[in-house]
Parts: structure tokens; sequence; C-alpha cells
């Protein structure tokens, strides 16, 4: 009987390449799609997620992650151009008067729900939106801010209107 090590070898080497080969490509992958999704389609002089001021509302006894649009150009952009929200992410717009304020989804790619709110935080409307549309959405009341969530955020939570939000910044 004649016994050769090299098959053996052979599939030894085999064994240990295939799961480098697959680790190796993995990280490859990774290097490219751990990027955030939405930097690629943000135009030039448009600001990024994380140069808005950030804020923390809190909705009942959920905690929102809100970044702040309080001047013309910020207001503006909001979450245009945004391919992802984090699940308690989102954008409270904040305006100087209290009048009916209308939004539209133009150049923005993601489906959003938007509640509308007094100065004291009190939901008076909430609004589905379709992404990329530009159908008016307003409110049948006057407010001084809204917040724009994921579409569907407010219904699965339980929040409607009547209720408030809380930590809202003072208006100026």
């Amino acid at each position: 009987m004649r016994f050769s090590l090299r098959p053996l070898i052979a599939r030894c080497a085999f064994a240990v390449a295939l799961p480098l080969a697959a680790a190796f490509a993995t990280a490859a992958a990774l290097t490219f799609t751990t990027a955030p999704a939405y930097a690629q389609q943000m135009p030039p002089g448009a600001k990024q997620p994380g140069d808005f001021p950030h804020v923390k509302l809190t909705a009942g006894m959920f905690v929102i992650d809100a970044g702040v649009a309080a001047n013309d150009a910020d207001r503006e952009q909001g979450l245009m151009y945004r391919t992802q929200l984090a699940p308690n992410e989102g954008m409270l717009f904040v305006f100087g008067e209290n009048a009916v304020h209308c939004f539209w989804m133009k150049n923005t790619l993601i489906p959003l729900s938007i509640a509308f709110m007094r100065a004291d935080g009190t939901i008076t409307d909430i609004d589905e939106m379709q992404a990329e549309t530009t159908n008016n959405h307003c409110p049948r009341n006057n407010g001084y801010y809204a917040l724009e969530m994921s579409k569907g955020w407010f219904t699965s939570k339980g929040i409607k209107p009547g209720m408030k939000i809380d930590g809202l910044p003072p208006l100026q």
C-alpha cells in the first residue's frame, strides 16, 4: 500500500483557502457598502445629515433623534437626498410664525410621515407622504413645528393628533 501526503495537503490547503477567500470577499464588500448610502447622492453644497443640529424629543415612551431645520436653507433641504433613516430618527422643522406650513417630497427619496404641531408640542395633524412627489401636504391647523419620520412611524407607535411631543427647542 502506497500512501501519499500530496492529496491530503491539497485538501487541507483548499479547506483553509476557501474560508480565507470568503473572509476577504466579505471585507471587500463591507468596505464598499458601509459608506452611508446618502453620501453619494448629495449634490454639491447640500448639508450632510450629521451637520444639522440635533435634539432628543420624546413622544410618549419613545425617544426621537431629530435633526433640526430652523432656518430657510435647512427647511428647504430637510430630508432631501436621504435614502434611509434610523428607526427613531427624524427631522424637526421649526418655523418663526404660527401658520399653515405645507410640505412636498421633491428630491425626497424615502416615504415619510409628518406630524404638525402647535407651540406647546400638541400634534394637530399627521399625514403620510410618498417619496419623490410634488403633492402638497398641508395641515388643517396653524402650527410652529413639523416632525418628519419614516412612513408609518406615528401609526406604529400609536401616536395620534392631540398627543404631545416633548423636548422641542424654544421658539425665537
